[in-house]
């Protein structure tokens, strides 16, 4: 396996990966001829932020150690960053000490507050679950087990999304938008990987997925970063049919790379009955009832 640093990241690889995803026509710049690489030039960049070429081919060469705040600002401005990839080029600017990796999250052996499964198993309407920013599937209630995966009866290192939209030949028949969950999946854990390069596990689910999908290693080495808030999501259960839902993302108070996900159909929709109805077939799985037919099929 590479070394770590390859594995994850560093500044250099993400301020050439970004600045190649501007324009000089995006930045308010003259086009010219005849460009060589795609996106800005360093110099261009360089003039953008107000720094001296030399200084910044530095950053990207890992010469230059820690760029001050109005650098990385600057930065951010010139390479039109969002508030996530923000945020990911501020980790990458300062990162930890190896030594503070044993703060980093735990992950097989993670342990939740008994209070906090509660909460998630106490939903009877819709499917929720509890991961951290590795993917790790820490808790979840019954719907969540029907709708997406058998988590139950899964080895706890088998209870990870990204190795399930990866490295599960059946994922793109459960999930209906699966390009764009592997795009997301991957760009949550570049936003792990940031804060937390030197997680041995963290590294090793990296090595794996890379060695295991050729769309993940594709995706990672665009350096896209994702931070999960709310969205939806289309999901297809071979007794439920296809359901489209949406999710909200709550942070655990305590924990901070802990997620709280509920999935939710809006009232009254096809959606709402589908959820309904693996309510009912979770609960009695020996005779399952008949889907009810939706308003659209009876129609």
């Amino acid at each position: 396996m590479a070394s770590t640093s390859r594995i994850v990241n560093n500044l250099g690889d993400y301020l050439r990966a970004r600045r190649a995803l501007v324009s000089p026509a995006d930045a308010g710049l003259p086009a010219t001829s005849r460009r060589r690489v795609p996106g800005l030039r360093r110099e261009e960049v360089a003039e953008l932020v107000g720094l001296s070429t030399d200084y910044y081919v530095r950053l990207e060469q890992g010469r230059a150690h820690h760029p001050s705040d109005e650098v990385l600002d600057a930065l951010g401005r010139a390479l039109m960053l969002g508030p996530a990839e923000r945020a990911h080029l501020y980790d990458l600017a300062r990162p930890p000490r190896r030594a503070s990796a044993t703060t980093a999250v735990t992950g097989r052996g993670e342990v939740l507050r008994s209070a906090l499964r509660q909460v998630v198993e106490a939903m009877p309407t819709a499917p929720a679950v509890i991961m951290n920013d590795r993917n790790d599937v820490l808790a979840w209630n019954h719907l969540a087990a029907a709708l997406i995966a058998d988590f139950p009866h899964l080895p706890v290192h088998e209870r990870n999304m990204a190795r399930r939209v990866f490295l599960d030949p059946d994922a793109p028949k459960i999930h209906l938008d699966w390009d764009e969950a592997a795009r997301t999946t991957v760009g949550m854990l570049r936003m792990a990987a940031g804060r937390r390069p030197h997680d041995p596990q963290l590294v090793r689910l990296i090595g794996e997925l890379a060695l295991g999908s050729e769309t993940f290693r594709k995706l990672w080495a665009s350096h896209h970063v994702h931070e999960k808030t709310h969205g939806s999501k289309r999901f297809r259960h071979p007794a439920a049919g296809d359901i489209a839902l949406n999710y909200e993302t709550f942070q655990v108070p305590g924990a901070a790379h802990h997620l709280l996900v509920v999935y939710t159909a809006p009232p009254g929709s096809p959606a709402e009955e589908a959820l309904l109805f693996l309510g009912s077939y979770t609960a009695s799985p020996a005779t399952p009832p008949s889907r009810p037919r939706t308003r659209t099929e009876e129609s």
